[in-house]
């Protein structure tokens, strides 16, 4: 798995644990719903920390409980 799976697979589950939609973190965060889908639906693959502090700080969790989940812990290495 990538990281940029990884991320989408995260945001996802954290939606659907606090029962909202994207477009409820796109309101949440500020961040808008067209890069939200663009994450979740894997056409961006890079998000920026930048874009993932602020969804988090819509989730109202920090980057190190976004991150510490066990999605992160099988990522494949991404230099080859």
């Amino acid at each position: 798995m990538t990281i940029g799976t990884a991320v989408k697979e995260r945001i996802l589950e954290l939606c659907q644990k606090r029962g909202i939609t994207i477009n409820k973190l796109g309101t949440l965060s500020g961040v808008t719903q067209s890069t939200i889908n663009n994450i979740t639906s894997g056409r961006n693959s890079s998000t920026t920390i930048t874009t993932i502090k602020k969804l988090c700080d819509g989730l109202d969790i920090s980057i190190i409980d976004f991150f510490n989940a066990d999605v992160f812990q099988t990522l494949e290495q991404e230099i080859k």
